[in-house]
């Protein structure tokens, strides 16, 4: 009998030990409410950040604000500072190649790149040019019509029509009927005619856009946030070749004072053409005009946050639970983008957990394993917070358990807007088999939400697996579980405001996330990598 009541004792005491960790876990995950969701969002997403773009000073007081809440709630500061110490900080460099001084120029005006015309392409003038300018009609070369015939354009800017001709009867002159030829009938029309020009030896293509108005202006508008691709941001220096088909597109307006001339010629040259069905050869005398195109190279210094709690016997091996902190600041329009679901959701859900887990600790709880909290900056421009961080990780990446990544959990999509208990998760079984059941049970036992996987489809065209900042552990084989809710009418715009958040929904989510991560950090067994599909 003596035997057998001492082998029953560590029994007893391990199931007493569960229970005792299932009640905490309750306890705790209680603590992650609707009202402090709500509370340090209104902080995140207010106006005063400007959408927190990467490397603003909103992004800045954003991160400020994540780093002296880690700080308050007894969270560890863990990256290595210059002078030996220890910051919540981890700073990087962005490099980024930008439009500087652009500008076209006659006698009269000077006009502004995205103010009177926009820009496909790239192209680096860094010292004013004087250039001539031809016009070259509609910039159509083929058997039936030819605007390049007889026409030298060598080394002058090409002054060109958007579409083609049409004769008196309304048809296109080269079709001969109602059906728009490759000169116009889809978005790529302007390219040829670009590269043609460029062929004739052309050194600058001028495109006279058929909108006006308003609608010039919309486009302008639109051309400005597309043209971000030119803007982009690389984690090293990089050199970029010029276009060979840059082309300005002007307004109709801005294309009568290049040319010199009045309205009325211009609408008496595109009467001949239907009339005639030929060419309008030397029918404007050449101009000239003075261009810049500058780009430029700029450093933005942007930093991650990192706080730290330290675990008890098994403190070696970390959970990281990640989220990110910066958004796309300010529309062309002066428009600010709060991001308050993209992706300030999750980084006051980082906030949330940080604290539910720190008074687990303070109350005698603590968690086995470490926990990493973790926001990242860089996001919205490649994945180059959490790129920077699994590059140069301050735990070895052989030491993280798992990631737990969160990016927008406050909204609902159009496929559940009936029933808000859902969640998508996304990579969950990728790599880890035990990472997947353990997610499943936690929800089973505590949120009972509907977990979604249609975005964990490998075939899925969305490819979200590859869009957040999981993705950079999970090329690193580390184990990742993205909780996502799905993208909304107010995706990357300024609709995108606390008021449309649903804090009760999030706070379950978070709760999941919680319990989730709970179980992984206090389990006799750190989960397998039994899997590779990175």
């Amino acid at each position: 009998m003596t035997k057998l009541f001492f082998k029953a004792v560590p029994l007893l005491a391990l199931c007493f030990t569960q229970a005792v960790s299932q009640d905490a876990s309750t306890q705790f995950a209680q603590t992650i409410t609707a009202q402090d969701l709500e509370r340090h969002l209104r902080v995140i997403a207010h106006d005063s950040l400007e959408g927190r773009d990467t490397g603003s000073p909103g992004q800045k007081k954003a991160a400020n604000y994540v780093a002296n809440f880690f700080k308050s709630v007894g969270l560890q500061p863990i990256v290595p500072a210059v002078d030996g110490s220890k910051s919540y900080f981890q700073p990087y460099a962005l490099y980024q190649k930008s439009w500087g001084e652009v500008y076209l120029a006659t006698e009269k005006e000077r006009y502004e790149l995205q103010h009177d015309f926009y820009l496909n392409g790239i192209i680096n003038v860094l010292s004013e040019e004087k250039v001539p300018v031809v016009f070259a009609g509609y910039g159509i070369e083929s058997d039936k019509y030819n605007d390049y015939a007889n026409l030298n354009v060598t080394g002058k800017a090409v002054l060109i029509w958007e579409g083609e001709p049409k004769d008196s009867k309304g048809n296109f002159l080269l079709s001969g009927d109602d059906k728009a030829t490759k000169w116009s009938n889809d978005n790529m029309a302007w390219q040829r005619k670009a590269n043609l020009a460029s062929s004739k030896g052309a050194k600058y293509v001028l495109i006279v856009s058929e909108l006006t108005g308003d609608d010039f202006t919309k486009e302008l508008n639109r051309r400005m946030l597309m043209s971000q691709r030119f803007n982009r941001l690389s984690m090293k220096p990089y050199n970029e070749t010029p276009s060979s088909y840059a082309t300005f597109t002007v307004s109709k307006k801005m294309a009568l004072d290049l040319l010199g001339i009045k309205e009325k010629k211009w609408s008496k040259i595109k009467q001949g053409i239907t009339k005639t069905g030929k060419p309008p050869v030397n029918a404007i005398s050449e101009r000239t005009i003075r261009l810049k195109a500058e780009r430029k190279d700029n450093i933005i210094m942007t930093e991650n946050v990192l706080g730290f709690l330290e675990g008890t016997d098994k403190k070696d091996e970390v959970i990281v639970i990640s989220a990110h902190l910066d958004h796309i600041g300010i529309s062309s329009d002066g428009q600010i983008n709060n991001g308050a679901d993209d992706d300030g959701s999750g980084t006051v859900s980082i906030l949330e957990l940080a604290e539910a887990f720190s008074k687990a600790k303070a109350a005698g709880n603590g968690p086995r394993r470490s926990i990493l909290f973790m926001t990242v900056t860089g996001e919205e421009k490649g994945l180059w917070g959490s790129e920077y961080y699994t590059s140069n990780p301050v735990i070895p990446l052989a030491n993280t358990v798992c990631d737990l990544n969160i990016d927008m959990i406050g909204r609902v999509d159009v496929a559940h807007k009936n029933d808000p208990k859902y969640v998508y998760l996304i990579g969950s079984d990728k790599l880890s088999s035990e990472l997947h059941a353990i997610s499943e049970a936690a929800n089973e036992k505590y949120t009972n939400y509907k977990l979604d996987y249609t975005y964990n489809n490998p075939t899925d065209p969305n490819r979200f697996y590859y869009r957040s900042d999981h993705y950079n552990f999970a090329k690193n084989k580390v184990p990742v579980i993205f909780y996502f809710t799905g993208v909304h009418e107010d995706y990357h715009r300024p609709g995108d405001d606390v008021e449309k958040i649903m804090f009760d929904k999030q706070s379950k989510i978070v709760q999941l996330v919680f319990h989730t991560a709970w179980e992984l950090a206090n389990r006799d067994e750190r989960i397998k990598v039994d899997s590779n599909k990175p």
